[in-house]
């Protein structure tokens, strides 16, 4: 009864630990930010790209890209140049609304925000939701008349922003035909009325009469100001912005049995936070470290939703760098040694799988059809859209094995399209044993999506168990000889 009660205990603080990273992650920016501040907190050293690195057996690190890619990594006590890496890997980005370049709109006496849709989003659910701005803003600071730049993270937390729907009354046909919006006419924001604007630059400062220039012109001044007002700055100092529309109701524990999480950026902040905890979790003593011969890295990339294809995503070198600029600390032959580690090395490609849908069942090949609570999918594909093979998936489920801890499999239908991850594009770009693997959700990149708690501790449980079983059973297990 005691251990029954201790386990549930440890459960509800990992699902309390999870919605709390969840609520402090709108966006990549600020999952990042997250990340950073818990690393830190257990003692995790920031090193930057920009510098040399002096690394040490037994000690623990990170970098930031872009400040919205993370990678982090620990370093075995009994690592020597050539030894493997295992690597968790997932992504910080999801689909969402992201403000244009010019993002004032007036039309109809309303002033909306111009958005840009990013990613494969379910956009019919971002209606009739209350949102708010989060991202990060360039920031023009002077001291003592030396002028230098920052960027700084914002969160406006009340709900400024508003997509009405069409009352049915005028489109009769909606529930026959369809809801087809428009991205580009029917996807705008409501942020105020013109007339309410106008009235209070009748009542308000002075400043506020002013024909704005420059980069003010091509936002809504209210907005700007709101902004700068948040960030302690006058709106003359905000040099240029990423946001992105979020929503402001928060993740929360949900079901009649409390089984289930509600939240948006399920996909992929879970696997996010798994394998993030996981790594603090193995590495955070000394005595962790102490018999391993590899690095335990966990990778965390911008830009899976639109292809990867960036400077900080899993398409651009950062993977590549991070494991020749380890291997080199402790070096001075190069090629060979980080051509040898790549051999040695495993990655698991974590993004979230398709649950099966009660509602939806034909949607799943009927020998294939993960379900809420029944632990990480392994995904398949013959033309690999994933990268796993019998291999990976080998010794990925012997590690579930010796822990207890259940698997599932997953295959697209013939019929269907089968999407993919960030495992293919490094499992061919770096040349490294990969295995494609998620918790199940439903929703999947609606603005609110639906995953179990037990697959949250199925997930931390099995990549803390990958990060202390994989060196162990990898040198029992002989392929290319």
């Amino acid at each position: 009864m005691a251990e029954t009660e201790a386990n549930g205990d440890e459960e509800s603080s990992l699902v309390s630990d999870f919605l709390q990273f969840l609520n402090a992650s709108p966006t990549a920016f600020h999952a990042v930010d997250e990340a950073k501040r818990r690393l830190r907190e257990v003692g995790y050293e920031q090193i930057s790209e920009k510098e040399d690195w002096n690394l040490e057996a037994g000690k623990r690190y990170f970098f930031t890209r872009n400040y919205s890619t993370i990678v982090a990594f620990a370093v075995g006590k009994k690592y020597v140049a050539g030894n493997g890496f295992h690597i968790v890997g997932a992504h910080t980005d999801s689909p969402c609304l992201k403000l244009k370049p010019v993002s004032k709109v007036t039309k109809g006496g309303y002033l909306e925000v111009g958005v840009q849709t990013y990613g494969g989003g379910l956009w019919h659910t971002w209606f009739d939701r209350d949102l708010m701005i989060a991202g990060r803003v360039i920031i023009r600071e002077e001291k003592d008349g030396s002028v230098s730049y920052s960027h700084k993270l914002l969160r406006i937390e009340e709900p400024i922003l508003r997509i009405p729907t069409l009352a049915i009354h005028l489109d009769r046909n909606i529930n026959s035909d369809g809801f087809k919006p428009n991205t580009q006419s029917h996807l705008l924001p409501v942020l105020a009325t013109a007339i309410k604007e106008e009235l209070n630059k009748v009542a308000g400062d002075n400043n506020s009469k002013e024909t704005p220039t420059g980069f003010g012109s091509k936002h809504h001044s209210v907005l700007l100001q709101m902004i700068a007002s948040q960030l302690g700055c006058v709106p003359d100092d905000i040099c240029d912005f990423e946001l992105q529309a979020c929503d402001t109701q928060p993740s929360i524990l949900a079901g009649i049995k409390e089984e289930f999480i509600f939240s948006g950026r399920l996909d992929n902040l879970c696997m996010s936070f798994c394998s993030l905890k996981a790594l603090i979790d193995t590495t955070s003593s000394g005595s962790n470290l102490e018999d391993e011969t590899g690095v335990r890295m966990v990778a965390l990339f911008d830009h899976e939703e639109v292809g990867s294809a960036s400077a900080q995503g899993a398409g651009s070198p950062v993977m590549l760098d991070a494991l020749s600029r380890i291997t080199n600390s402790f070096c001075t032959i190069t090629n060979v040694l980080i051509e040898k580690a790549i051999q040695r090395s495993f990655l698991v490609s974590a993004d979230m799988a398709h649950a099966l849908h009660p509602n939806y069942m034909e949607k799943h090949e009927d020998n294939h059809q993960p379900k809420l609570h029944g632990g990480l999918v392994i995904k398949h594909n013959a033309n690999q859209h994933y990268a796993t093979n019998a291999v990976t998936s080998f010794i990925f489920k012997e590690i579930a094995l010796k822990h207890n801890l259940p698997t599932q499999e997953f295959v697209v239908r013939n019929d269907m399209g089968c999407g993919s991850t960030i495992g293919p594009i490094l499992a061919s770009g770096v040349g490294i044993r990969t295995v494609d693997v998620g918790a199940p959700q439903l929703s999947m990149h609606s603005i609110r999506e639906v995953c179990a708690i037990d697959d949250v501790k199925h997930s931390y449980e099995h990549f803390k168990a990958f990060f202390q079983e994989f060196a162990h059973l990898d040198c029992k297990f002989a392929v290319d000889i």
